[in-house]
């Protein structure tokens, strides 16, 4: 009977498994159990996932190997976390994904690309992560189309970050595949947060006896074997290495025997004493090994033939601690630990340098930089250039995390103190764009101890500002970030104005909120800015936004208008793919021009889309879900926030749920539009985000006239109108507001909005807020003007796609209609705003409509949200019938909602069993409009 030890018996990792029909381990029945139902799901089409944890030594990698010995018809494929790997983007992805290389032409283009690019075999634009994270879907799921897989990934824990977010990704969209995917980790971190886990605690006593009993040199008592298993806690690795260091006095007395909490230390200490054992040549072949993480014996022959000690054949002394045969690999992750912290300093930069001289500097340049640096025993130039080029390399193959790394080497070998500061200011920018804020401000701290120009002094500001933003500090980030424009004026004024936009762009996100940056400041700062000549598009839109705070709506009208054609152009802009975002789409709300924002945000969600920057696609596709709302395309607006759902699920960008709000507010959907509007102030609130509250507050409004309680609604628009008074969301506001205000008599607040509505107006142009003002207007009136404002509503409002608001305009003149006796006349407005406001699935507006219409002795029957069949549909499977009616391909779908076109067509067929339905064809019938 093996053992549970992590590599099996000692001294042969993996010989521990046997082909039987049962689990053979000592002692881990259940264990095996569960994994061979994962193993058997996978062999039926439905792929499982399962995270082994357990502290070091307890015999994850044994029930690993086990897998692989039962896993009969499978194709196995591993990886495993190296300490040394770490900072090295990717390392651990490719050594799982390099086997099925020949099949990267079976994905698509963009997924190909990614791929290629991340394993250096193509030079390409930095993919985004969530994009290879598809990418290595796809490619498992084509090669599970052969046979199935087996993944296994050891030792998590020393996982290179890149790799280990990507894995989990994968694990999370794994769904109607041939794959058993198999994790095995100390202590998971967030990458696999959430997915099934299986704890591998120590051996029962009897178990934990039964393994001691051979590793014993001497006969000892039952007491003293029993408080070695009580101890050890039953760990295996640590019953079978530790007696190997204790005397027969210190077994007797039960010293030396583990009594602190760390069993890995100990085992790594008793590691250690082997080690120390060795003579020096094995010793050196061991730190060569543990300094070497691909685990190439050529690599490894080369180093040590450069070091005057020889590979070809391990001395017999490593037995037990090293094999080297295709692969080197050590018994335990510990072995490597203690024979790279044990040798000296003097000894590793030896390993190091001799493993750079045999690294091939073209085929891998960047290990072989990081050799050299591990190799520097003070500050080196040539060094330190090597790797700010290999930051570079890295930067260019999507690996951020890796490039911050070589460049934060750089900096600690850079000795002339103005080099150093630029490095570190790179390495501080590059830390940002990877998302580690700390590390970015400790590289700007590295470079301040330098004495700065200002224009390096301003650059670090800027950083400083951007970490604060983008790390939710959103009420710290306007000054700070302010700040830096004003330093960056006199030496780049381009720089300084792209500058103010950004802190533009983080005061309107900060609001009105406590401390906020205030945008009136940074507006102002950006009126004494000279003018840019030429002005590129996004100038257009500082002035313009900065206009419109300082000098109001009609006087910033020109500019946002030059602003919003120019980002309109078919012909593209001098600021490429549109690099500010959101931002181009406010000229669009701030003017009510629904058709400039469609356009924009449209050509900003295809460049999102284009070039896989998934961390973007949430905004633009919130904007889409609140557009497609508006227009009353709710089904469309679903689609889009499921979508935006789960790549925030995926990529854990942090942004408010405003299209659900918006959503669940036009539906009259009380308890969810509740929660989610105040959830989501209580979130704003604590990352400084004031524009959630302000869109809250607007949402619940909307709600509220829906239902018909116009107290509520006053005091929710009330507030949403008074923040920022210039901006669209408090425009927005304005009609809820008026409205409200007409149902509960408060006609001077009611006048006051309206007045300002009037400018909103005035300065825009359209038909929807020509529209809209006219509705309003019509509720403040003298009757005798009242019926030809409704008209003037209806008449523009019909020119729009915005059928909500044309729908709300029905209803209002009913009402007014109907209130004045004119029960024939209200019954036509009220019918057509009824019939429009359930198609649209506007509840709450449409009972508000049929009870005015019952008001009129009509009789209305309710009408249910949808049919029973498409209610019993998961919003996954909505979404998926929902693009797939619209004429997208299985692998289309997949592409756009993360999943291999296998498990795509797996819920396709669920969807039709519950549709009663047999071709996609028919999808489009089976749905509700949208």
């Amino acid at each position: 009977m093996s053992s549970a030890l992590d590599g099996g018996v000692p001294g042969s990792r993996g010989s521990g498994v046997r082909r039987r029909q049962r689990p053979v381990l000592l002692g881990r029945d259940a264990e095996c159990a569960s994994l061979e139902a994962v193993l058997a799901a996978a062999g039926a089409g439905e792929s499982g996932v399962l995270v082994l944890c357990g502290e070091a030594g307890v015999g994850k990698t044994a029930l690993l190997d086990h897998a692989v010995g039962t896993a009969r018809g499978f194709r196995v494929l591993r990886a495993g976390g190296v300490e040394s790997e770490m900072e090295l983007d990717f390392a651990a992805l490719h050594q799982l994904c390099v086997p099925l290389a020949d099949r990267l032409g079976e994905l698509p283009a963009p997924q190909c690309s990614a791929l290629e690019t991340v394993f250096g075999r193509s030079a390409g634009a930095p993919p985004d992560r969530f994009l290879v994270g598809l990418a290595v879907l796809g490619l498992l799921s084509v090669a599970s189309d052969e046979q199935p897989l087996l993944c296994l990934v050891d030792d998590v824990q020393r996982l290179d970050r890149a790799s280990a977010q990507v894995l989990g990704f994968v694990a999370r969209r794994l769904g109607a595949e041939r794959i058993a995917l198999l994790f095995g980790a100390r202590l998971p971190g967030r990458e696999l947060e959430g997915l099934p886990r299986l704890e591998v605690t120590g051996l029962h006593e009897a178990d934990a006896r039964a393994l001691l009993a051979p590793v014993l040199r001497y006969a000892l008592d039952d007491r003293t074997r029993d408080r070695i298993v009580l101890e050890t806690r039953g760990n295996p690795l640590t019953l079978l290495e530790l007696p190997r260091g204790l005397a027969i006095e210190q077994l007797a007395d039960g010293l030396g025997v583990l009594t602190g909490e760390s069993l890995s230390g100990s085992v790594e200490e008793s590691f250690s004493a082997r080690i120390a054992e060795l003579s020096d040549e094995s010793r050196m072949l061991l730190l060569v090994a543990a300094a070497e993480p691909v685990g190439d014996p050529a690599v490894l022959s080369r180093a040590a033939e450069r070091l005057g000690v020889g590979a070809g054949d391990a001395p017999d002394e490593l037995s037990g601690l090293l094999t080297i045969d295709h692969r080197v690999t050590f018994r335990h992750p510990l072995v490597r630990s203690a024979a790279y912290r044990g040798a000296t300093s003097r000894d590793r930069r030896a390993a190091h340098r001799a493993l750079a001289e045999v690294t091939d500097e073209r085929a891998d340049p960047v290990r072989r930089a990081w050799h050299r640096a591990s190799a520097a025993a003070g500050p080196d130039e040539e060094v330190a250039a090597e790797l700010e080029r290999s930051a570079d390399r890295a930067r260019a193959r999507g690996g951020l995390a890796a490039a911050a790394a070589l460049l934060q080497r750089a900096v600690a070998l850079t000795g002339d103190t103005a080099r150093r500061a630029d490095r570190a200011l790179a390495a501080a920018r590059i830390s940002l764009h990877a998302g580690e804020f700390d590390m970015a401000l400790r590289m700007v701290g590295v470079a301040r101890t330098a004495d700065l120009d200002e224009l390096h002094e301003a650059r670090a500001a800027l950083l400083c500002g951007q970490v604060a933003f983008a790390s939710g500090h959103g009420a710290d980030a306007p000054p700070m970030l302010a700040a830096a424009a004003r330093r960056l004026r006199p030496s780049d004024p381009a720089a300084a104005r792209e500058t103010y936009l950004e802190a533009w762009g983080a005061a309107l996100f900060a609001g009105e909120l406590p401390a906020a940056g205030r945008l009136l400041d940074v507006s102002r700062a950006v009126a004494e800015l000279p003018p840019a000549d030429p002005p590129r598009p996004s100038d257009l839109l500082l002035d313009g936004l900065a206009t419109l705070v300082t000098a109001g709506r009609s006087a910033a009208a020109p500019l946002l208008r030059r602003a919003t054609a120019a980002f309109v152009s078919p012909d593209g802009t001098s600021d490429g793919d549109l690099p500010w975002g959101w931002l181009t789409t406010v000229p669009g709300n701030v003017l009510w021009d629904e058709h400039s924002w469609e356009t924009i945000n449209a050509r900003q969600l295809a460049s999102a889309r284009d070039a896989g920057a998934l961390a973007r696609l949430p905004i633009d596709l919130t904007a889409t879900a609140i557009l497609a709302a508006w227009r009353g395309d709710l089904a469309g607006a679903d689609a889009a926030v499921a979508e935006a759902d789960t790549v925030i699920e995926v990529t854990g960008t942090r942004i408010a749920p405003f299209g659900a709000m918006f959503l669940a507010a036009l539906r009259g959907w009380e308890d969810q539009a509740t929660a989610l509007s105040d959830s989501s102030i209580d979130a704003a609130v604590r990352g400084g985000q004031g524009i959630a509250v302000q869109y809250a507050r607007w949402t619940r409004a909307v709600l509220c006239n829906g239902l018909s309680r116009y107290d509520q609604a006053f005091a929710a628009a009330h507030q949403a109108a008074a923040e920022a008074p210039q901006l669209f969301l408090s425009a927005w506001a304005l009609p809820e507001l008026v409205e409200a205000s007409a149902m509960t008599g408060n006609a001077d607040v009611g006048a006051d909005a309206l007045e300002r509505l009037a400018d909103v107006a005035s300065a825009a142009g359209t038909d929807w807020a020509e529209g809209v003002t006219a509705r309003s207007r019509a509720l403040l009136s003298a009757p005798e003007d009242a019926a030809d404002l409704f008209d003037e509503a209806l008449d523009r409002l019909s020119r729009t796609k915005l059928r909500p608001e044309l729908a709300r305009a029905h209803l209002l003149y009913g009402e007014w209609l109907r209130r004045r006796g004119r029960r024939v006349q209200a019954r036509t407005q009220l019918r057509s705003a009824h019939e429009m406001f359930a198609a649209i699935g506007m509840e709450g507006f449409a009972e508000r409509s049929r009870r005015e219409l019952l008001a009129t002795g009509e009789s209305v029957r309710k009408r249910t949200r949808e049919p029973a069949a498409t209610q019993d549909l998961t919003p996954q499977e909505r979404q998926i019938a929902m693009l797939v009616r619209d004429g997208m391909s299985n692998p289309e779908v997949g592409v756009r909602l993360f999943l291999s076109p296998r498990t795509v067509e797996w819920h396709l067929r669920k969807i039709f069993d519950k549709l009663s339905i047999t071709s996609r064809r028919q999808l489009r019938d089976a749905l509700p409009p949208g």
